[in-house]
């Protein structure tokens, strides 16, 4: 059980280590309308599927939605505003926090007790955030509007997907709106091209921009389009799911017994072609936040 747990935490600290990458210049990138609406949502209907690196036959017995693109920036400004109406969230010394009811603790090794009481959702003050707070008005900073939200903790994303009656995706749900039923390990096929999504020396538009700094690129920017010269490839999953690799790890709602760490799919600006495979696994506890993680929600289907 030991071993096990510090091979996790081992694992863990390594790629977390990996998604933490130096945040962009102050230059505002270019807006860019990649046309993939932010607001949308794709079915993802109930049946089998195959899960993980082996390929494990699992099903799925309800049909649910999942946001066709991450959580944006401008989205999550809104979200704030509304929720500090409501008084779900306050800012405290720079941070945005707001109220978690806590999970039950078993006392493990290297398990942290999750207290109920006020925890972080965004630390405004840091360099990599793309929103800012002026006293009165949440705004996503010029530019950045439709890239992904990037500096939110775990508890800062469900708390969004709460406020609006949705909920973070299971690891589950996540991988079957990635990969689809036929086992691909990305979300467009077999193979992953530089062109394919935003990734390590993926030399994308935005990577030339700031000279060769890597940063987020808008959601849906891996469309088929051609951008100042950068011809992407369209990739999206099976159900029509933009960026489910690269761009940023994506925050999914599990909460496992006897282990504080939140988990994360999906890959990033930051990682390498292998982390972007989609049963590729990332965690931290769940006050972690990063230049390199986002998220997005899922909702049941309509009727």
């Amino acid at each position: 059980m030991r071993g096990t747990l510090f091979l996790l935490i081992l694992t863990a600290l390594l790629t977390t280590a990996c998604a933490t990458t130096p945040t962009a210049p102050a230059t505002p990138p270019p807006i860019i309308d990649t046309g993939v609406d932010p607001e949308a949502w794709a079915l993802i209907p109930a049946g089998e599927f195959l899960f993980g690196q082996h390929e494990k036959e699992i099903s799925i017995d309800y049909d649910y939605e999942m946001m066709v693109t991450d959580v944006t920036n401008a989205q999550y400004a809104r979200y704030l505003n509304e929720a500090l109406a409501a008084e779900t969230v306050k800012v405290v010394d720079g941070q945005v926090v707001g109220y978690y009811p806590g999970d039950e603790f078993h006392g493990y090794d290297h398990e942290m007790k999750i207290e109920a009481g006020d925890w972080l959702h965004v630390p405004l003050q840091d360099p990599g955030v793309r929103v800012s707070y002026d006293g009165e008005t949440f705004n996503a900073s010029p530019g950045y509007e439709n890239h992904p939200m990037v500096g939110v903790t775990w508890f800062g994303a469900k708390a969004y997907c709460d406020f609006y009656g949705w909920r973070l995706p299971t690891e589950v749900e996540w991988e079957k709106a990635a990969r689809g039923t036929d086992g691909r390990p990305y979300p467009w096929g077999d193979e992953i091209a530089r062109n394919n999504a935003n990734y390590y020396s993926s030399r994308d538009l935005f990577e030339k921009i700031f000279g060769g700094l890597g940063d987020t690129t808008p959601v849906g920017f891996y469309n088929g389009k051609t951008y100042d010269g950068y011809q992407t490839l369209d990739s999206p999953s099976p159900y029509g799911l933009y960026d489910m690799a690269g761009n940023v790890w994506q925050w999914t709602g599990d909460i496992y017994e006897g282990v504080h760490y939140r988990y994360m799919r999906g890959g990033s600006k930051a990682n390498y072609e292998y982390n972007l495979r989609v049963w590729t696994r990332n965690s931290a506890g769940p006050d972690y936040f990063s230049p390199s993680v986002g998220f997005r929600c899922v909702r049941d289907a309509a009727p």
